[in-house]
This record gives structure tokens, sequence and C-alpha cells, in this order.
């Protein structure tokens, strides 16, 4: 038996123009589902990136498609194989990638893709949690190994994933270097990132210094300014991928592309260095469901919060 509740979603690929909130109907979950009713959701470029059609061989083309990864809420049905959860308790997390969903009133997604919220963190700073997380992670932990005592550095330091990035290399030990716009420098340094560049202002490829990780978080640079970024033994993360890079990354293996994979173990970590205030990405602006479309415009157009846009759900 299916419920219904509304959502942003759209009945073909393009621009804002297409998006509409509508009123759809949300079956039961699967067995290792949870139906979560969203409290919080936060807006990610890679929501508007799905709406314009760029990864339809992987989100296909059955209409219409719901929009949304990062969500925080309470549960209101479990599937039967689901343990981890049950109705009532406050989680966050992400939706499935192809689905989407979270800039609704209720999703369903999979159990791997949840973790408690912590009672000291508002749903609103859950909901931002998701995303640039575990983007940092799967990056830096997963991919690079990073080790205490190593050198890094974040291209994009004060965007949602740089924030994370600069945070979770800390807690693994190691020194952060980064770039970032001038008015972003002080939040950059305040952060804990010991040297940082204005990037109008700045050649990366004639910095001095030398790195045992490279992230372009801003997804801006070249693949080539960032290998000559490392010292031996390096590697550059890159969370753009496309056709060349898979092909480059499998001849030179200092090159390794980011693909976001939530994992539970991930999101609880997320969730208890949040908790204890080493883990925190800024709230830009919240907004109520029926505000979530001009919020998502503006960003597209390239509007800047100086942090996260938040849609807070009312039912």
């Amino acid at each position: 038996m299916s419920a219904s509740y509304k959502r942003i979603q759209y009945s073909r690929y393009g621009g804002p123009e297409v998006m509409h909130i509508e009123a759809f109907p949300l079956p039961a979950p699967g067995k290792d589902e949870v139906l979560v009713q969203v409290k919080c959701a936060a807006i990610n470029p890679i929501d508007w990136k799905l709406r314009q059609g760029r990864m339809k061989l992987i989100t296909g083309r059955t209409f219409p498609r719901a929009m949304g990864m990062d969500f925080s809420g309470v549960v209101l049905a479990v599937g039967a194989s689901v343990s981890r959860f049950r109705v009532g308790d406050a989680v966050f997390g992400l939706s499935r990638f192809k689905e989407s969903g979270a800039l609704g009133e209720a999703v369903v997604t999979r159990e791997d893709f949840l973790a408690s919220k912590p009672d000291t963190l508002s749903f609103a700073d859950a909901a931002c949690l998701g995303t640039p997380g575990i983007t940092a992670w799967n990056g830096l932990i997963d991919q690079a190994r990073l080790q205490a005592g190593q050198q890094v550095f974040i291209n994009g330091c004060a965007g949602a994933v740089g924030e994370a990035a600069v945070q979770i290399a800390l807690m693994s030990g190691a020194t952060v270097s980064g770039s970032c716009s001038a008015s972003d420098v002080a939040r950059a340094q305040a952060l804990g990132v010991s040297t940082v560049y204005d990037y109008r202002l700045t050649d990366l490829k004639r910095l001095p210094a030398r790195f045992d990780v490279v992230y372009d978080t801003a997804a801006t640079m070249t693949v080539s300014t960032g290998i000559g970024l490392l010292r031996p033994g390096g590697c550059l993360l890159d969370l753009n991928p496309g056709p060349c890079k898979f092909l480059r990354g499998l001849i030179d293996r200092r090159l390794k592309l980011v693909i976001g994979t939530p994992r539970h173990e991930i999101l609880e970590t997320l969730a208890s260095a949040a908790s204890e205030a080493r883990l925190k990405i800024r709230l830009g602006e919240v907004v109520p469901l029926d505000g979530a479309i001009q919020l998502i415009r503006e960003l597209e157009q390239g509007r800047k919060l100086g942090g996260k846009g938040v849609v807070a759900m009312e039912r």
C-alpha cells in the first residue's frame, strides 16, 4: 500500500523550468529499505546536474523523476531485513542515486545509506553532512589512504566538499593547505588550513610546495596541474570523472577518480565527529518546500550563499 506525499520532480530533462512540486505515491519500503519522513533536505550541485540529463546513461528515461540526495528525518517504516532502525528513529543520510527524492516530504532509501542522527545535531545540520562528507571520505580515506603527518592540498577548501575534506584530513593528522576565494580565506584559516591561497591571484602551477595528496574539490584544476603538485608517491583526487580521465587513471596510478559511495560506517563516523564539533558544514539559507525551486534556480545560476541551501519540510 502506498501513501501520497509532495516532492520536487520533473517529467523531462532540462533547465529550472521543468521543476514542479507535485504529489506522488510512495510505495512501502523493500526488504532492505527504509521509509523516512523528511525533516530537512540539503541542496547539492548534483541535484541539477542530474535534472539537466548529464548522467542520463545512469538515470535513464523513466519519468517523472525526483530530485535531492541529502536529507534528515524520522523513520516511518522499515523493510523486513532492516535491523539498525525502528519506526520513530531520527536519521540522516542519502537517497539512492538513480531515484533521488530527498527534496520531498518522504523518501525511500537503503538502510546502508542511513545513520542515526545525534541528539546534539539539528535536522538542518544533519542534512548537510551526506554528500560532502561521503565525497571527502571516499577520496581521502578510501582512495588516498591518508596518513597522519602527510601534506594535503585542497582546491576549493571553502566549498561544502572542501570544508568536509579539510576537517577529515585534520582528524586524520594531516597538514592542510588550500585555495579558495578571498572572502573565504578567514573561514578556511579558522577551519585549520595552514596556508590559504586566493585562487584568483594564484597560479597553482607555480606553487613551490609539493603534497602527498591533492584533492580538487572545486573541479577546476587540470590533471597536469594537479599531478605537478605531487610529491613522489602522491595522488591526485578528481571528483569530475569522464572517459578520458578513466583511461588516464588506468595508465597513471597517481590519478584517482572519486565517485561518491555511501556506507553506513562512514555516515556513523561523520555523525560522531559532528556531535563532537569536529565536523560542521556551514548553513547558508533555509527555505520551506514551496521556496525550494526558486533557491535551486538561483544556486544553479551562480548565487553564493556562504553555506548550504537547506529545505525544511512541513506536513
